[in-house]
């Protein structure tokens, strides 16, 4: 475990080396071109610095262990920066296609071409390198901080891609206000990243069920390991960042001795944190007459 938060921070830290580095790269491309369009693409690259630094403040906070405040753990604060992230994104985007607008209005062609594109490609190609990491590496530990800002780095790429793409089409056409059309779909389209990243988030500070999935193979281990119990009913899942919630009623026969049906549960709960990981399980006890005679029926 100690490990993995380790290696959880180091990336954490390294991301906002590599925001730092693309960004100089981008800003240096929009310096010699004076292109709106890459202007708009060095503006995506500032939120994702923020990005970084947000995400790395989340992963640090939500990497405390729980205390008499916050008994339940940190892990929600991953969910906190998501949004901030979000709320970045959608600024930015309003600021690029406020740029788009007065380029359009007032045109012209971007200068030294060649080394502009040049320059914004590698810092892509490492933009692209570097989200591969950062999505894999978040989806494994289950930190959503990690996962938006490697996600938000994807639209960055998808962004720049289509930007050197129209800048191309700007030189061989001479058409300048192509520039400012394509800065504002750079626009539209972090609009819809940050609304995705924001959606997401607020899925986990409203406690989200887990996946169906999980779901489902948290209710066969249930049943296949109650064996002595009734029933198991009002199963209930929550996500907190890496964090699983699982919490449900177990009937046994009235005349159960504590000490066994405290077993039943132990092995229950053994399983289900083999099955899930980081899992935190409650099980209430109740007597046969509690019993609903539904969910999962182990008897």
């Amino acid at each position: 475990m100690a490990i993995t938060a380790n290696r959880t921070m180091a990336i954490a830290g390294a991301s906002l080396l590599v925001g730092l580095l693309v960004l100089g790269l981008k800003l240096l491309a929009w310096y010699l071109t004076g292109s709106i369009a890459l202007y708009s693409d060095a503006l995506e690259s500032i939120v994702n610095v923020v990005t970084a630094i947000v995400a790395l403040i989340a992963v640090r906070l939500a990497q405390k262990p729980a205390d008499a405040t916050l008994p339940y753990g940190y892990h929600k604060a991953e969910y906190f920066s998501a949004v901030i992230v979000g709320v970045m994104i959608i600024v930015a985007a309003i600021l690029i296609m406020r740029e788009a607008v007065l380029g359009f209005l007032s045109p012209s062609l971007p200068e030294a071409p060649m080394q502009g594109l040049l320059i914004s490609a590698g810092a892509t190609i490492i933009n692209v390198i570097w989200a591969q990491v950062l999505i894999r590496h978040g989806r494994a530990v289950r930190s959503p901080a990690l996962e938006a800002d490697g996600k938000h780095l994807m639209t960055d790429v998808m962004s720049t891609i289509g930007v050197l793409v129209g800048l191309g089409l700007v030189f061989l056409t001479g058409w300048a206000q192509l520039d400012s059309v394509l800065a504002g779909l750079v626009a539209l389209n972090i609009l819809w990243s940050g609304w995705g990243v924001i959606r997401d988030s607020v899925g986990g500070l409203m406690d989200v069920a887990v996946a169906p999935e999980t779901g489902k193979l948290i209710r066969e281990v249930i049943a296949s390991n109650a064996d002595g119990a009734i029933e198991a009913h009002d199963i209930r899942t929550r996500q907190a960042g890496k964090m699983t919630f699982i919490d449900f009623h177990l009937v046994v026969p009235g005349l159960m001795s504590v000490e066994l049906a405290h077993n039943i549960c132990d092995k229950i709960e053994a399983k289900l944190r083999e099955a899930v990981k980081d899992a935190q399980i409650t099980i209430h006890v109740e007597p046969e007459e509690k019993a609903k005679h539904s969910g999962i029926v182990v008897v």
